[in-house]
């Protein structure tokens, strides 16, 4: 029931009548999704394991590694940005 007032809510708080045709379309197609909440819990987790996990183990910080301070770092990204 809150799922349905929440809808209308949102639905009524759009003016234009083609975004509210959109946003039911979107809502309706994902409240009776039946496997594919599976697939997006995949995707979630694939992405989850993409971007934090992946980057502590194959991505160091080698800047703070390098460099002590900040105007270190950022003298060295100037060099390489600028010089060929």
């Amino acid at each position: 029931m809150i799922r349905v007032r929440l809808s209308l809510f949102i639905c009524l708080k759009f003016k234009n009548p083609m975004l509210k045709r959109i946003f039911r379309f979107y809502y309706d197609g994902f409240r009776k999704m039946t496997w594919g909440r599976k697939l997006w819990g995949i995707i979630l987790l694939k992405l989850f394991i993409m971007f934090a996990i992946l980057r502590l183990f194959f991505f160091p910080d080698l800047l703070k590694r390098d460099f002590n301070s900040d105007e270190e770092r950022a003298s060295h990204v100037l060099e390489q940005i600028t010089n060929p």
